[in-house]
């Protein structure tokens, strides 16, 4: 076996921001990529929470993962920290744009707000803001922080199913409900992450002279104690007839990142278990 066969999914002393880095999805990429040798940057909004999950990291694999608070929705707070770990660690090697808002609202007596005609212009603006502008925001400076490397890197957006497809509004449904009272995915999710797709394309071809790629996975649903009939339901629609176990993204993403998918730039991969293919 050739030395680069051997070798091509390893990240070793790589600099990877995940933002989002401690939620359910964020903690298992920090842990694949400190698993193949790469330095989890740990950014979300927890100090505390952050420090436990590099510490975790550390102790376990060995790695000199470190975290900051950050809100991506500030621009001088990105760009303060692209700069400080690039004097600290000299590059950045890759970016994870992994944070999104889960978009819930508070419904009252008599107004479902989830619903499309009652949604809050508010919980629009926190969820673009978060979602879109904030992996805007870490693309423009991690990201141009990468450009800067001489052999370049990835950028891997956290899409999902949903960026591809519609959400089937049915699985929301409550007999006894009146229509207008019925649960629906909010707006805010789908739109976020159709975005996404967009932005991918956009940076895959933007600094491709400078070899840094761009992909999007895209995610189905994950089981996470989600009542027995959704996951009845859902399972019903997938050609796999489960939802995924929260691990099973880890390959794709260290495929992303290392050097295996030198060749793959602008794709847009669904890990779905097959739901976009009914």
């Amino acid at each position: 076996m050739s030395n680069r066969l051997e070798s091509i999914f390893n990240l070793e002393g790589r600099i990877i921001v995940i933002t989002g880095a401690t939620g359910l999805l964020g903690r298992k990429h920090a842990e694949a990529i400190a698993c193949y040798g790469g330095i989890p940057i740990l950014l979300d909004l927890s100090q505390q929470v952050i420090d436990d999950f590099a510490n975790e990291l550390n102790d376990k694999y060995k790695v000199e993962s470190v975290g900051f608070a950050i809100d991506i929705t500030n621009e001088k707070s990105i760009e303060s920290n692209a700069k400080l770990l690039m004097k600290k660690f000299g590059k950045i090697d890759g970016l994870v744009n992994n944070a999104a808002n889960n978009p819930k609202v508070e419904d009252s007596k008599d107004v479902n707000f989830s619903r499309l005609e009652n949604f809050p212009l508010n919980i629009w603006n926190e969820d673009i803001s978060v979602g879109l502008t904030g992996s805007f925001l870490c693309a423009k400076h991690y990201g141009f922080a990468i450009s800067q490397n001489s052999n370049g890197g990835s950028i891997v957006n956290i899409s999902s199913d949903l960026g591809l497809i519609a959400p089937d509004q049915r699985l929301y449904t409550k007999e006894g409900v009146e229509n207008d009272k019925q649960n629906v995915k909010p707006v805010t999710y789908s739109v976020v992450k159709t975005g996404l797709i967009g932005l991918t394309r956009y940076l895959a071809s933007y600094w491709a002279d400078k070899n840094v790629r761009c992909n999007a996975m895209c995610p189905g649903g994950v089981e996470n104690g989600q009542p027995e009939d959704f996951l009845r339901e859902l399972s019903g629609k997938i050609p796999m007839g489960r939802m995924a176990n929260a691990d099973e993204y880890q390959g794709t993403l260290i495929w992303m990142l290392s050097e295996s998918s030198s060749y793959l730039n602008g794709a847009i991969v669904p890990v779905d278990g097959g739901r976009i293919v009914w």
